[in-house]
């Protein structure tokens, strides 16, 4: 198992080796093209003794008076205390383009100190952008994954019930003004920057156009030239753009998960000739109490006497053991796997190889 970890890793990475060519919509993000956040506060009603208890959440009572007083219902002064509403906040993602009456998802979630969302419905809830402005109008049944159980004595929880979604639970009201037939440059930003990523997509657009339509501008943006190009509208200029393949270059990194103890290795990551002597120390604390009691036929009471046992073991350990330079990932995976150590340990190895000298390697910790 210890060898298992690593050798996966030397399968996906030689996979990647293939070096196969990517699309360039799954390398950047159109400026512009971008979806907008919507958050909005509402109320969760029908619950089944679930909801908020609304003398630790007066936030409830308030919305809840609001929405009734808009209804034409008077409840000034009224003390009324359900247990089957809940205060909650609605999340959503507005898409590009979208258009006025196109639903979308939202996702609801309580605030205050309900137990479940169970069985609720989300009560008409504007939702608003950071502008401040409203654009989705969200209303519907909760679809909450998690479960709750409990007796006298006992509860237990699967899953998240205080959390769930809507799906197309929310309307479009206003779109957002972004007319992309307008632009004349597009400026294509990439995820992962990289020089040379960028050059080879300013290359492949270049080449599909036959001219000078893309210049990057840095390791993170190229520009495009919509005016350069012959064609209907921007749009069909990006539909080309975002089909052209590109080989992305990438960086030589190290990450690792110290929690799970994962480690992933790109096929760039390199390591100079060096020697590894691992091991470790065990300190171990027993506690072995001693009862002793008075003799027969003598008065007295039994005592108990504290014993304590430590002892310090120490691991063999590897020795010091050498590996040497590998100028391919294989060579790289099969050194570190002669060491025999669990990928835990394998973490501090690389740690202390890294502060060496001997990787040559972005190193990220997780």
């Amino acid at each position: 198992m210890r060898a298992i970890t690593i050798a996966l890793v030397a399968v996906f990475s030689a996979c990647a080796a293939l070096a196969t060519p990517v699309r360039i919509k799954d390398l950047v993000e159109f400026d512009g093209v971008r979806s907008n956040e919507l958050v909005g506060y509402g109320l969760v009603v029908g619950l089944d003794g679930t909801g908020d208890g609304l003398r630790n959440s007066p936030f409830t009572e308030e919305i809840m008076a609001n929405i009734l007083e808009r209804l034409g219902v008077n409840v000034t002064g009224e003390q009324f205390r359900p247990r089957n509403v809940a205060a909650v906040l609605v999340t959503a993602r507005l898409p590009p383009f979208a258009r006025a009456g196109a639903p979308i998802d939202v996702t609801v979630s309580a605030i205050g100190d309900a137990s479940s969302l169970r069985g609720g419905t989300l009560v008409m809830t504007p939702l608003n952008a950071a502008d401040g402005d409203i654009y989705a109008v969200a209303q519907g049944s909760v679809i909450a994954g998690g479960i709750v159980a409990e007796g006298e004595a006992a509860r237990i929880t699967q899953g998240v019930p205080t959390s769930g979604v809507i799906p197309a639970g929310a309307t479009v009201e206003r779109e957002v003004a972004f007319a992309l037939s307008d632009l004349s440059h597009v400026r294509l930003a990439l995820r992962t920057p990289d020089f040379t990523t960028a050059a080879r997509i300013e290359e492949a657009v270049n080449r599909e156009f036959e001219g000078a339509a893309a210049t990057m501008l840095d390791a993170g943006t190229v520009d495009l030239d919509i005016t350069a190009v012959r064609a209907a509208s921007p749009a069909h200029v990006l539909s080309r753009v975002e089909n052209l393949l590109v080989e992305p270059e990438m960086r030589a990194r190290v990450v690792v998960d110290q929690r799970s103890g994962t480690i992933v290795m790109g096929e760039e990551v390199r390591i100079s000739p060096v020697a590894v002597s691992q091991g470790g120390l065990t300190l171990t604390v027993e506690e072995v109490p001693l009862v002793v009691q008075p003799s027969p036929f003598y008065e007295g009471e039994s005592v108990v006497v504290p014993r304590s046992q430590a002892s310090i073991a120490a691991d063999p350990g590897i020795g010091m053991a050498e590996i040497r330079g590998g100028t391919s990932l294989s060579e790289v995976v099969a050194g570190l796997n002669a060491l025999g150590v669990a990928p835990n340990d394998m973490i501090d190895i690389l740690k202390s190889i890294r502060a060496a000298g001997a990787l040559h390697a972005e190193f990220i910790v997780n």
